[in-house]
């Protein structure tokens, strides 16, 4: 890395690549940003320069090496010390640059945060002649890993758009799709995703109102089918754990906490096909004390219902030959507050209810978090059992564009290693997932703001915060063991599995991606 870092600093010369925030703005856009707040509106682009600390660049280095150096070892026993357990010098370095990622996405969650400032294209990053700063594909191939050069032209690349240089965020882009493909090895394929991110962002910021706000406009990107979308959802299931192991956690979770119940009924937020239910239903059939009754109510704004309705009625003959009798009713309304009440889900005496929620909930985290607080506290007044979450392990929701970038970023960078490792390069499964499920969740996270940003992951603390303050407590998931058995048939090496704080957690080379977790009252007794 010696030659790499020489490079590095000659070439970028300390200020740009996140070590400059366009400080000849400052001035204007803290008045700017006052007035936004005065009024009230939600302004598109958030301008990591106003208020944001500086990363130094040894701490960009870092996050370059770590593109290299992602094994982190993690110490995997379970046994809930997971911070005090992770002794490692590379795992530590990286939980660094992790607090550092933070300082940039650190939200009030009582307050409303606003995203940005009103657009004006004056004092651009180019006044700084940065972009005399950052050497060609060709000038950097010498003795430099392409790659990581790559790394740095997308940082470089989204301090641009922060600082709403089109003209040199254009052009960058331009050095950046001569190397980043979605054909290549897994550093081209996921640059090439954030490139088409930042591409779009770019579009957008050449919509902008005088207020701030985003004129209606379309993003040029191909329309993909929701029958796309779900075949790449279906091969993401079979090939990798990251389904398999939210929907298993989940399941357990409702097993454990349903021993000695005799009807049970079960609110999925947000569904869209039938995968997690027939391992739950085979679990329910094999009960010592024998077999419950079933109900599952389905909220979901699928406007295609043709298929998932076909899908649960061939589970609910299924359960019936497992001597299970399942009844299934589907709510086709986006999930609100108002719609979680017991009339509208039509709860009945005698249930015992679940709140499942796989992959939905950070859909409902906005800048206030009021919009979560009020599902939450709709749950709670239904009186659940449990509420199940599976969530992405990740910090996707800063109030800062610069420091959102950088952490999904790592996050997508080890989620497309993975894939490597476990598909082939030119493998058309592997494509499919990539291009119709995690390009999309890229282009949410990097070009929209407000309420067109819906992919907000936030991390197990942020997590525990927010359900703590809405009435929950965790309760331990004690399926660790199963969860390494299921690992085991993926047959590679890779995924490692912890436990914090009664969460369990998935990642790749000890970077934690999925969390799972079970939700009770706190006025309840333990179901465990």
């Amino acid at each position: 890395m010696e030659g790499f870092n020489g490079w590095l600093y000659e070439s970028f010369n300390h200020d740009f690549a996140i070590r400059r925030f366009c400080s000849a703005r400052v001035e204007l856009e803290q008045g700017e940003l006052g007035d936004a707040m005065n009024n009230d509106i939600e302004p598109f682009c958030p301008d990591d320069e106003i208020s944001t600390p500086h990363l130094a660049a040894s701490e960009v280095d870092d996050f370059v090496d770590s593109f290299i150096n992602m094994d982190y070892d993690v110490d995997d026993d379970g046994d809930g010390d997971d911070k005090d357990d992770r002794s490692s010098k590379k795992q530590q370095n990286f939980h660094h640059f992790q607090d550092k990622i933070e300082a940039f996405s650190i939200v009030n969650d009582d307050s409303l945060m606003i995203e940005g400032d009103e657009l004006e294209m004056s004092s651009s990053c180019e006044d700084l002649g940065a972009n005399e700063m950052v050497p060609s594909i060709e000038e950097a191939s010498h003795g430099v890993d392409q790659g990581l050069h790559l790394v740095h032209l997308l940082l470089a690349c989204a301090e641009a758009v922060g600082c709403r240089d089109i003209h040199l965020a254009t052009s960058m882009l331009s050095q950046i799709g001569a190397s980043a493909t979605p054909l290549g090895d897994s550093l081209q394929r996921v640059s090439y995703c954030f490139a088409t991110g930042l591409k779009s962002r770019l579009s957008l910021l050449q919509n902008v109102n005088g207020n701030g706000t985003i004129a209606n406009c379309a993003i040029d990107v191909p329309m993909i089918a929701r029958e796309e979308k779900m075949e790449a959802f279906q091969l993401l299931y079979q090939t990798t754990p990251y389904i398999a192991f939210g929907f298993m956690a989940a399941n357990e979770a409702i097993c454990q906490a349903a021993q000695g119940k005799g009807s049970l009924h079960i609110i999925n937020l947000g569904m869209k096909h039938t995968l997690q239910w027939p391992s739950l239903i085979r679990a329910l059939a094999s009960r010592p004390e024998g077999p419950p009754t079933l109900r599952i109510t389905a909220l979901t704004s699928d406007e295609d219902l043709v298929e998932l309705e076909a899908s649960m009625k061939s589970l609910v003959e299924d359960a019936s030959s497992l001597g299970i009798a399942m009844e299934f009713h589907m709510i086709s309304e986006p999930v609100t507050p108002s719609l979680l009440t017991r009339e509208n889900l039509n709860l009945r005496e005698g249930e015992s209810l679940y709140i499942n929620s796989v992959m939905h909930l950070h859909k409902y985290v906005k800048e206030s978090r009021g919009s979560l607080k009020a599902i939450l506290q709709a749950i709670k007044k239904l009186g659940p059992a449990l509420l199940t979450m599976v969530e992405q392990d990740a910090n996707h929701n800063g109030p800062f564009f610069l420091g959102r970038f950088l952490e999904s970023l790592h996050y997508y960078s080890a989620i497309f290693d993975s894939l490597e490792a476990s598909l082939p390069r030119h493998s058309p499964q592997r494509m499919k997932i990539e291009r119709l499920h995690f390009a999309e969740e890229i282009r949410n996270i990097v070009a929209y703001e407000g309420t067109d940003r819906m992919e907000r992951h936030e991390r197990a603390d942020q997590w525990r915060r927010q359900l703590g303050r809405a009435g929950f407590q965790v309760m331990g998931l004690k399926c660790l063991s199963q969860a390494r058995m299921m690992l085991s048939v993926y047959g590679c090496d890779g995924y490692t599995l912890g436990s914090e704080k009664g969460c369990l957690l998935l990642g790749w080379k000890g970077r934690p991606l999925m969390l799972a977790s079970a939700w009770q009252l706190h006025n309840a007794s333990s179901a465990y």
